[in-house]
């Protein structure tokens, strides 16, 4: 692991991190805030997963979640969208390709080789932040906005043993209905939809649903609302009639001052699950 940068915040370390990644076979660059607590024992861990274009950095410096994740005492790991440098494949298009992992594991080509982003946030890079820093992975949840508000609902409810809670911000709710994720699954996992279920939230949602409480916001005024599909993963909540809440919020958009606005609740959201 090499560090590449460190810097105080909020009483704790917000510190920037890359390591050879066994998943994607590149090198992977991930943001990682320890909050004060860190120093006296192992803290429960949040992981942040960003969207459509996006790098470690997004989130990390523009959702505000050291201020409440240093109060709350958890650590929030802010992994990359995809993985990057030569010989990865990309495409011209910015939804697809380099910062648009998706977070599956592709098995069509030339995505196969690298793009295996689902395994990396779901297994290897949790395990990596256990055994380098002081975390307890028996305690952790995942959020995510967008693309990462996808990964994450996908990611608790296939493993909501290893995800004690989950929230999202602007999830892509029902991508196998939307151009925000045929293309991209048609791309990654092939024409076939059968295997595009397994990263479908709302199709999850109408199988197997969440053991726990589910928190979304999602802005009224949000530009790609119907690339999103909120209301259909809204029906499949209440047909399941799943704990948990789609908070519909007046006037807020797609950026990160939606994101930063609504933080403080998720992070109390998650601490509340997360207690010992």
């Amino acid at each position: 692991m090499d560090t590449l940068s460190e810097n105080a915040a909020f009483g704790g370390t917000q510190g920037v991190y890359s390591h050879q990644s066994t998943a994607t076979g590149t090198p992977m660059t991930f943001g990682l805030y320890l909050p004060p607590a860190a120093e006296r024992r192992p803290v429960p861990l949040l992981i942040y997963l960003s969207g459509l274009t996006c790098t470690h950095e997004n989130a990390m410096v523009k959702a505000g979640a050291q201020a409440h994740a240093a109060a709350a005492g958890m650590a929030v790991l802010f992994p990359d969208t995809s993985p990057r440098g030569e010989g990865v494949a990309d495409d011209d298009a910015y939804d697809l390709g380099r910062g648009a992992g998706f977070y599956v594991d592709a098995t069509e080509a030339p995505w196969a080789s690298h793009y295996r982003m689902w395994s990396y946030v779901t297994d290897e890079l949790p395990a990596f932040i256990r055994e380098n820093f002081a975390v307890d992975t028996a305690r952790m949840g995942i959020t995510g906005h967008s693309m990462g508000g996808h990964g994450a609902l996908t990611a608790a409810m296939t493993f909501p043993d290893r995800f004690r809670s989950v929230s999202a911000f602007a999830p892509i709710a029902h991508p196998s209905a939307s151009d925000w994720g045929r293309k991209q699954l048609t791309a990654y996992l092939g024409p076939d939809e059968g295997p595009w279920a397994a990263h479908d939230a709302t199709l999850l949602m109408r199988e197997r649903g969440y053991p726990g409480a589910v928190l979304i916001d999602q802005g009224t005024d949000d530009q790609f609302l119907d690339l999103l599909k909120p209301e259909a993963l809204a029906e499949a909540m209440a047909a399941r009639r799943q704990p948990g809440v789609i908070r519909m919020q007046p006037g807020y958009d797609h950026s990160y001052f939606f994101v930063a606005t609504f933080m403080a609740d998720h992070i109390a959201h998650h601490a509340a699950a997360l207690a010992p």
